[in-house]
């Protein structure tokens, strides 16, 4: 491996790296911009073109296009795939968010982090090896995927065209570690139905904020301490969060309506289907006690994904051959083996390791504290350190 880091790291440079993060940077891909991660895309699209490595650019919806390239091997070896999601959230907080500047060492700027950063440098490791001349048995792919802050269109389509991989790396920030874990994700929504009267009339309506109380209620007694019990070796237990509540609209008016959103993170041995069916379980309970109760549960229209999908957790297991790789480079480039943890937010890496059956690891630059901020950015050095860490866990992982 030291040999190929010496064939490559001449062509894993500070500068190139910033003025490819830039470049993408530069390039809007936030939610309201018409054909939203497209030009995104077309500028990746250029950067393999010049390498000549094959790189084609599909449709998707509205407008919108995932980017693929192929660093094909000899054969014979496992192929890996690289990938990443183009879209950023919007700009709006951020100063000067698509105009990236250096800052103390760092890239700052919408994205650098979450995470045209990691982008950059899949593309860079994958320009590398072929300048370097690594001869890989296996295929090198690289997916950059609209859509993964709404409903994962962008990772669904490629799941759905047929990708696959023997092991897969999602770019999200990590500071470099490997993660090896992450909860799955639904937000969930509950519309109480009451009776609106003056308060004057009160015994005469149906308060739904009181209904929405007794739910709240019944949630944190009975289901929370259930679901904080569940735990788990990496991601140390499943989470529950009532997280909004808005009802009522004047104070001499007894409200009619209240709508309650709540968070639930769940575990990769629980079931998607009974962490729905344990609300309304509870619900099922409120109304066979009081006949006036009313409420009408749903998951989120934000959350919801593309039917047959869901955000998945996944675990990939340590001695898998991903995991493997991506500590071997880790260590080679850091100087140190950390042992895999698990990731906090989610990603796609649900999507491939659930649905397309790809033992995945989570490994990108920069904090995930900084993402969505209004002073996100992304460490050089960590730009540097991640593209050799890419290119090398290819070297080994594809043989």
């Amino acid at each position: 491996m030291e040999q190929i880091l010496e064939k490559i790291d001449q062509y894993i440079l500070a500068d190139d790296l910033v003025e490819r993060t830039g470049a993408l940077v530069r390039c809007p891909s936030y939610d309201g911009v018409p054909n939203q991660e497209t030009e995104a895309a077309e500028c990746i699209k250029r950067m393999f073109d010049a390498e000549g490595i094959p790189c084609t650019i599909e449709h998707v919806v509205d407008g919108r296009c995932n980017v693929y390239a192929t660093l094909k091997g000899s054969g014979g070896g496992k192929t890996l795939l690289l990938t990443g999601h183009t879209d950023t959230v919007s700009p709006d907080n951020h100063p000067r968010g698509l105009d990236p500047y250096l800052e103390d060492g760092n890239l700052v700027g919408r994205g650098t982090c979450d995470m045209k950063g990691a982008l950059a440098g899949m593309i860079a490791a994958l320009i590398a090896l072929k300048r370097g001349g690594v001869a890989l048995r296996g295929d090198v792919i690289f997916a950059g995927c609209i859509d993964e802050e709404m409903r994962s269109y962008g990772t669904i389509a490629a799941i759905e065209k047929g990708i696959r991989a023997d092991g897969a790396v999602v770019g999200e920030p990590t500071g470099l570690q490997v993660h090896i874990a992450q909860r799955g994700l639904e937000w969930y929504e509950f519309n109480f139905q009451g009776k609106t009267v003056h308060g004057g009339r009160q015994r005469e309506g149906i308060n739904a904020i009181l209904m929405a109380n007794h739910f709240i209620t019944k949630v944190e007694q009975e289901l929370a301490p259930k679901v904080f019990a569940r735990k788990h070796l990496l991601l140390t237990e499943a989470t529950l969060n009532v997280g909004v509540i808005h009802g009522g609209t004047g104070l001499s008016t007894v409200p009619g309506a209240c709508r309650l959103l709540i968070d639930r993170r769940f575990l990769p041995n629980e079931d998607y289907d009974e962490v729905g069916q344990e609300f309304q379980q509870l619900l099922d309970e409120l109304a066979a006690e009081d006949p006036k109760f009313r409420c009408e549960m749903k998951v989120m229209d934000v959350s919801v994904m593309k039917p047959g999908y869901v955000h998945q957790p996944f675990e990939t297991p340590l001695d898998a051959q991903i995991v493997q790789s991506a500590r071997c480079a880790a260590k080679l480039v850091r100087g140190v083996d950390e042992q895999p943890i698990a990731h906090v937010a989610w990603t796609d890496a649900g999507m491939f390791s659930h649905y397309a059956h790809i033992p995945t690891v989570i490994m990108g630059p920069g904090a995930g504290v900084v993402c969505h901020s209004e002073h996100e950015y992304v460490p050089v050095d960590e730009l540097v350190k991640i593209c050799r860490q890419y290119a090398l866990l290819a070297a080994d992982f594809c043989h």
